[in-house]
């Protein structure tokens, strides 16, 4: 039975348990993910599964309830609906409730690469020992992975949509003498992955990070790499452009106003690779322009924060949204700027040598007079979601920047600073031209993002203090 049968068979069964009133609706998904993981530079897992997943929200006596299984017998799909309508009895009157999608067109799902879609698990091991002999003898470990979904959904006003994604994703380190360099890549295309191109990168950042020295704590000039900014994306959208926390005014984001600097434009857009054209509650996906050249122009709806303020889905609908609110999940930093196009090569000197691995990132730090270079942020925590503060360290190679040349690794920092006021106006001195896709452990989600100048961040200490 297909995908969209099984939801269709969902809902039927909710009208005929539920009765003619009941409102519901039916994600069926089916996900074959593999991933291949190395430590100690050998594999030591290689892992795959196959799974078919029910998601099935309903509405009956103005009540609403949610609920998931993973067997799609009949006797499963029935025990799934008697549950669900028995929390709904239990559940408070949901004044709220959006209503379900009408039918309504949805796009055509972008194409997926069926050799990524079927992978095989030598075609991930040739990557990874890619990366492990470019690294050069260094200890290295990380993972290589695969992941094909296809979903379909069904509800009781008759609307239906389907479509199919496919994901390869490489994270890996390289360890030199207790200091760690790190290369990671997301693409449609497992044949977009090069081990040795990233296996490299790792290893020349953590031969550059030797000897690390102490700074003291202030705000300093920094340049990102695209790990460090995709979790500024992360956050920004999570936190900021989340209808539910709009709503709650909870959120930074004010549409119409220049938030951000003239060089930041962020789109959110899922069908820009291998993702499906309909979200959760059915409602096609496109692109959304969250901020276009520092004016902030969206933020992200469903169907019940879309109610709530007047205005229409945008397609951000997901699984537990009623808690969560509405999430852009696919966000693309782009800008007006690339850092000064004459700057190129690498820009680094002695010990510090392979610290900076592409000519994008070079040609930023090449107009630092004295800043750091940020490989990663790790362990970032919300402390104030209104102004989005968020504290966090770096990770996997930090080094000092003077008079445009990286000169020596400095020890991990720890920052605490507001993600919007450090890309507000005048703060974004330059972005790279290039934006590279980041892998997320989230299910489909992805952040695309260049490296990135920023005037001011603010780090308050060493990493363990």
């Amino acid at each position: 039975m297909t995908e969209l049968e099984l939801a269709g068979q969902v809902v039927e069964l909710v009208r005929r348990l539920g009765g003619p009133a009941a409102q519901a609706d039916a994600v069926v998904t089916r996900a074959d993910l593999a991933l291949t993981r190395f430590a100690n530079s050998a594999i030591h897992q290689n892992v795959a599964e196959s799974t078919v997943g029910v998601r099935l929200r309903l509405h009956i006596d103005g009540r609403t309830a949610a609920g998931s299984g993973s067997v799609v017998t009949a006797d499963g799909l029935h025990a799934l609906v008697e549950r669900t309508l028995a929390a709904a009895r239990l559940c408070p009157p949901d004044p709220g409730w959006p209503g379900l999608v009408a039918p309504t067109p949805v796009p055509a799902a972008p194409p997926v690469d069926e050799a990524t879609a079927y992978a095989e698990p030598d075609q991930r091991a040739d990557r990874v020992g890619a990366f492990v002999a470019a690294a050069g003898g260094l200890s290295t470990a990380g993972y290589c992975r695969t992941a094909h979904r296809s979903s379909a959904f069904a509800n009781s006003a008759g609307h239906t949509a389907s479509g199919r994604s496919a994901e390869a994703a490489m994270d890996g380190i390289a360890r030199s003498d207790g200091a760690d360099g790190v290369a990671r890549f997301a693409s449609d295309r497992l044949s977009d992955l090069d081990g040795a191109e990233l296996g490299a990168h790792a290893a020349a950042k953590a031969q550059a990070a030797a000897d690390p020295v102490e700074l003291p704590p202030g705000r300093y000039e920094v340049v990102f790499e695209p790990a460090a900014v995709a979790d500024l994306l992360q956050n920004l959208s999570w936190y900021g452009f989340n209808g539910k926390r709009y709503a709650e005014r909870q959120s930074f984001a004010e549409p119409g106003a220049a938030q951000f600097d003239r060089a930041v434009t962020l789109v959110d857009d899922p069908l820009g690779a291998s993702g499906l054209p309909f979200d959760a509650e059915g409602t096609a996906r496109g692109a959304l322009t969250l901020v276009e050249a520092g004016t902030t122009r969206a933020v992200a709806h469903d169907r019940r924060t879309a109610a709530e303020a007047d205005a229409r889905s945008t397609g951000h609908a997901v699984a537990g949204g009623a808690t969560w609110g509405p999430m852009a999940r696919n966000l693309r930093l782009s800008g007006a700027t690339a850092g000064p196009a004459s700057a190129t090569g690498r820009s680094t000197t002695g010990a510090a040598a392979g610290a900076v691995v592409d000519a994008d990132t070079a040609a930023l730090v090449a107009g630092v007079r004295r800043g750091l270079l940020v490989s990663d942020l790790w362990y970032t925590r919300v402390l104030d979601p209104k102004s989005l503060v968020v504290t966090g360290l770096t990770r996997n190679g930090v080094w000092l920047i003077e008079d445009g040349t990286v000169v020596r690794a400095v020890r991990d920092l720890r920052f605490t600073e507001s993600y919007p006021r450090a890309l507000g106006p005048g703060a974004v001195l330059g972005l790279g031209a290039r934006a590279v896709r980041q892998p997320d452990r989230v299910d489909g989600a992805w952040w695309s993002a260049p490296s990135v100048r920023l005037a001011s961040w603010h780090f308050t200490g060493g990493a363990s203090g």
